[in-house]
């Protein structure tokens, strides 16, 4: 019988493959393939497999990746699909209903969740955000930065959300597996809206639902542009005439004024707060325009949907004020205080037992929103929102 041999290829300092084969009675062979200092075993290729898995393996190790140069003279890995990709294994992601519709399977991670451990809003939008890139990358036609396609890329052009609803029926939880799917269409002659439906994986049944509509911003200039033919004949392949939002809500935010009733100034944006464009992401809005909510409110309640109307981008040197007016004609019926019989907790409810005085208090279910940004001697409206809340189950 043969004798054991060993083998060891090293590969730009960093993976070591080691072979040991064996032949003898009741013995099995297995390969150790160590990454970056940790040890997988895995079934052994024998022969001529084994021998052009090796060589696979070296030359993609070895082939350097392709670089590109900014402007600013910083590189960056490209890998981005110049053609259109039916499926992602690594997103686990499809493309369906007739190659323009996009899926993909996701997690709830732990660190997506709040203190009662369902996925908070920002999780929702983010998710929002990354497969309707995923979708563009998908499609090949991703150029760089948020889904600006190669024709906008030659214009100067980026997307920008101009207004966005979301509706969420109930929140998923940690651990749940979900199914999301996006889509676009055509918005009027300059714009795009783009659709999302989450559902519970296993079931189908919808968590959330929402709709947006984007236009195009010259990045240099920082002005709205009109759509060249030649970005027109790169996505209108993609579109599709479907809705995620039956009863879309059209009519305009009322702009507040600083009489709100809740205001919360001296907002400044950090560096992780800003996006591939330069300015700050717009799900860093949202958490700005939830936190002048009042806590007491938001222990019993939950957000069942949200609408925003984005007027100006918000850049890393800016201060910014989130001021909130509640609907008081939005206090539903199942709002009422309920009499508690006997009157033992009337006064810790008064001496500041908050939760349950939360829970018994009349609060609107409705709250207008604006953040804007200080302007010289005035303020610059960055967006505006709508928020509507349910009782928490």
């Amino acid at each position: 019988m043969a004798n054991n041999s060993v083998s060891s290829i090293v590969c730009n300092s960093r993976v070591l493959i080691r072979c040991s084969s064996s032949s003898g009675r009741g013995q099995q062979s297995v390969a150790a393939v160590r990454v970056n200092g940790a040890a997988h075993r895995t079934p052994l290729q024998v022969g001529t497999a084994l021998e052009t898995s090796i060589h696979v393996s070296i030359a993609e190790l070895q082939a350097p990746p392709t670089v590109v140069d900014d402007d600013d003279g910083c590189s960056r890995r490209q890998n981005i699909p110049t053609e259109k990709q039916d499926e992602d294994p690594f997103r686990q992601a499809l493309i369906v209903e007739g190659g323009v519709r996009y899926r993909q399977t996701v997690v709830v991670r732990s660190y997506e969740v709040g203190p009662d451990k369902t996925a908070t809003l920002e999780t929702l939008l983010n998710l929002l955000q990354e497969t309707a890139l995923n979708h563009v990358w998908m499609s090949g036609l991703l150029g760089d930065g948020f889904g600006a396609t190669h024709g906008m890329i030659k214009n100067s052009l980026i997307w920008v959300v101009s207004r966005m609803q979301v509706q969420v029926d109930r929140y998923p939880i940690w651990g749940e597996v979900l199914e999301i799917e996006t889509w676009v269409g055509s918005s009027g002659k300059n714009g795009m809206r783009r659709d999302w439906l989450i559902r519970r994986r296993s079931s189908g049944d919808v968590f959330v639902r929402a709709t947006s509509t984007w236009v195009m911003m010259n990045k240099v200039t920082r002005r709205l542009s009109k759509m060249p033919e030649e970005v027109r004949g790169e996505i209108s392949p993609w579109f599709i005439d479907s809705h995620a939002i039956q009863e879309e809500v059209t009519d305009s935010i009322v702009k507040l004024d600083s009489s709100a009733k809740y205001v919360d100034s001296g907002l400044k944006p950090k560096r992780s707060d800003l996006d591939m464009n330069q300015h700050v992401n717009n799900v860093k809005y949202v958490r700005w325009m939830l936190e002048t909510i009042p806590d007491q409110f938001v222990r019993h309640h939950q957000l069942s949907s949200i609408i925003l109307e984005y007027r100006k981008e918000c850049g890393i040197s800016d201060v910014v004020q989130s001021i909130c007016e509640p609907d008081q004609d939005s206090i539903s019926p199942e709002e009422n205080v309920t009499m508690v019989r006997g009157p033992s907790l009337l006064p810790e409810i008064i001496n500041g037992h908050h939760s349950l005085a939360g829970a018994l208090h009349k609060w609107p279910t409705k709250y207008t929103h604006l953040l804007q940004l200080k302007a010289g001697d005035g303020y610059g409206e960055i967006v505006r929102g709508r928020t509507t809340w349910k009782k928490k189950l």
